[in-house]
């Protein structure tokens, strides 16, 4: 096994309390995170665990580890994966940018260095998926609260 660190940051043009909003949520990613095709919440706050389907039918299971509103910091550790790794340590921190929102997405793994190309390739397109699908999703609300008002 050795450490892999990655990261993956993209800027949005979305709101940052919103993307904050649905980050320390903690359930919810069916709905914007690509990947994942179901998740389910156990607890609340900092030692929660979600349990989350992927799209392909394996199993992921999360413990909250931190859900910091003043840093906008939340991290978590991955228990059960489906790929070669012992240890996953994942932080998103979601920062303002002039009107724009920042999301950085890092992890933090003990990888099978037979696996670590596939599995870092794999990783890094999925966490940039999932942050795209992020704010594919708050535009999508914006657009359904739009479409939705009503003149007095």
């Amino acid at each position: 096994m050795m450490i892999e660190y990655l990261n993956v940051t993209k800027t949005l043009s979305v709101n940052s309390d919103q993307a904050w909003s649905l980050i320390r949520a903690i359930g919810g990613l069916e709905l914007w995170f690509p990947a994942i095709a179901s998740c389910r919440v156990s607890g609340a706050g900092v030692g929660a665990e979600r349990a989350m389907s992927l799209r392909d039918g394996a199993g992921i299971i999360d413990r909250i580890d931190e859900i910091n509103d003043a840093e906008r910091r939340f991290r978590y550790t991955r228990t059960v994966a489906p790929f070669a790794c012992s240890r996953y340590l994942g932080t998103v921190e979601v920062r303002d940018d002039n009107g724009n929102t920042t999301v950085s997405w890092t992890l933090e793994l003990d990888v099978d260095q037979a696996a670590r190309d596939e599995l870092v390739a794999f990783l890094t397109d999925a966490l940039s998926d999932g942050i795209t699908g992020l704010e594919r999703y708050i535009k999508a609300q914006a657009d359904i609260d739009d479409n939705n008002l009503t003149i007095a």
